[in-house]
């Protein structure tokens, strides 16, 4: 009779004696490592999470009661400020409009140029008092063409238009805005509007933001509300827009209405060409040039009004691709900034004590370094190493209820969307890993901490997408679908959730599935929308 042969006994007697023999070395150092040394680090860990998450809840909580005060009892900025139409003088005639530059700065904008442009030239504004400037970067000479061409076009209909390139991209954006500022014929501008290459004001934007500067001379801002056109495009949009409605909600009218200060958005603004120049200009030092000159000039004792209601069209990256270099900018810049800045902000003697205290600690601490590293820390590592060392206890105030509330205040801006919040949690989980490293690397001023890559802007190329003339484009790459750090983190979280559902007692597995999901998803490359492009 044949001998049964199990698997034991086809491996080697040393092999698998070496193999039992390093299995128990790990777990000889690790149980002597884990109480001495894993464990006070991981509490450690807990104990500044959980600090954060206060820190972060406090400041939330701050603005939401702000902004029902300021809802119920505040009177509105035409209400706080002097406030009238500009009209046509009968004796002057147009000279009683201002002269207003607008400055659109451009790189390779193929899809959305003509768009832009053309938002400009139907402001209602007179023709003799308004400048128009494209700040074409752009490295494509077809594309320079064509902007140029547009440009021509609109001359011929006799709107004051001016097409202006540089030899180089020397200062990106800020470069551009700064050599545009130089030109012979817009010394005689009083104040500068700025339009990103996906901006569409409404015709009547300049007469109602106008006015505020014009009878107000201690106003150098008049920033307006970002609104859409592509939010229900797909899932990252939608995302998109309940993080930034929420800025805008929220965020920008409490600075304004309270200490007239808030961070340029560095599109659909309007600023007092005098207040620039007292700030010194455009500075080039960071990725947030729009933020460093808001804290600049707001040192120098100016103020900023921020009008919800005078809302601006524009695009939201629909690609995980644009959307990813954005947010490397958005968080590497201030946290490069608060690390250029804060002593000069200390030193200052125009302001007061208050309003440093609120620019350092809420505007640029808690927001904009404090709220992505709790996100990921606690989280994404932290609170998943708490259940492979249950010794160490996280408190359910800090592990559930004070986030859900705090992820309930954020729901305010985009009430629609309400029943995404879930979604909304676990993709911005994602999204954190991305800010906390864009912040350590403006904090340390590292390798890619002035990397600058223009968002991609499709405009109309997704309804055209039908048709046979567009240019395609292969629709998997594999460097821009695959993703190994988020899949590197999904299998993490999937190995803690394993751990949890086998072992632990707080049923977390169920959220560190969906993480392990959302991760997964995101590392594959299936978010955004894959398009047609050159």
């Amino acid at each position: 009779m044949a001998e049964e042969v199990t698997a034991t006994a086809m491996i080697p007697e040393t092999f698998q004696g070496a193999r039992d023999d390093m299995a128990g070395q790990i777990g000889v150092i690790w149980e002597l490592i884990k109480a001495p040394l894993i464990v006070p680090l991981l509490r450690l860990s807990v104990y500044v999470c959980l600090a954060m998450t206060l820190m972060l809840f406090m400041e939330r909580l701050y603005m939401g009661i702000v902004i029902i005060l300021v809802k119920l009892f505040w009177k509105k900025p035409d209400k706080r400020y002097k406030w009238e139409p500009i009209s046509e003088d009968l004796e002057i005639g147009n000279e009683a409009f201002p002269v207003v530059l607008v400055q659109i700065p451009m790189f390779n904008e193929r899809e959305v140029y003509k768009i832009s442009i053309g938002a400009a030239c139907n402001l209602s504004w007179p023709s003799d008092r308004l400048v128009i400037q494209v700040l074409d970067d752009s490295t494509d000479p077809a594309v320079k063409d064509m902007v140029e061409k547009e440009c021509q076009r609109c001359a011929s209909k006799g709107i004051n238009i001016r097409y202006q390139i540089r030899e180089n991209r020397g200062g990106y954006k800020a470069g551009a805005l700064k050599e545009g500022l130089k030109r012979d014929y817009v010394k005689h501008c009083e104040y500068v509007v700025i339009f990103d290459a996906d901006f569409r004001p409404e015709p009547d934007y300049l007469r109602r933001a106008i006015p505020f500067l014009a009878l107000n001379p201690e106003i150098a801002l008049v920033q307006g509300r970002w609104r859409f056109v592509n939010s229900d495009e797909c899932l990252l949009t939608r995302m998109q827009e309940m993080s930034l409605d929420y800025h805008f909600t929220v965020e920008q009218e409490v600075g304004s209405s309270t200490h007239a200060f808030f961070g340029f958005n560095g599109t659909a603004g309007v600023w007092r060409i005098a207040a620039i120049n007292e700030a010194g200009g455009w500075k080039d030092r960071t990725t947030v040039e729009d933020m460093d000159l808001a804290v600049r000039a707001s040192l120098k004792g100016w103020k900023f009004v921020y009008l919800g209601d005078l809302q601006v069209k524009s695009e939201l990256p629909s690609t995980f691709k644009a959307f990813r270099f954005q947010q490397h900018r958005w968080s590497c810049g201030p946290a490069n900034l608060f690390r250029k800045m804060v002593m000069e902000i200390i030193r200052n003697k125009k302001v007061t004590l208050f309003k440093k205290v609120y620019v350092i600690y809420s505007f640029f601490f808690v927001r904009k370094i404090i709220a992505h590293m709790v996100t990921f820390f606690f989280f994404c590592v932290v609170l998943p190493l708490t259940i492979l060392v249950p010794e160490v206890e996280v408190p359910k105030w800090g592990a559930i209820y004070i986030p859900c509330i705090i992820t309930a205040m954020n729901s305010v801006g985009t009430p629609r969307s309400v029943h995404l919040l879930f979604y909304w949690i676990l993709f911005e989980n994602v999204m954190s890993l991305h800010r906390t490293k864009a912040t350590f690397i403006g904090l340390l001023e590292a390798g890619r901490a002035n990397e600058w890559v223009v968002t991609e802007k499709l405009g109309d190329t997704l309804k055209n997408k039908s048709n046979p003339k567009a240019p395609k484009r292969p629709l998997f790459r594999i460097g821009d679908r695959i993703h190994l750090v988020e899949l590197g983190f999904g299998a993490f979280l999937f190995v803690c959730g394993c751990y949890d559902f086998l072992y632990g007692k707080h049923n977390y597995f169920i959220y560190l599935f969906l993480q392990t999901l959302t991760f997964t998803i995101v590392g594959f490359g299936f978010i955004g929308t894959i398009v047609p492009g050159s």
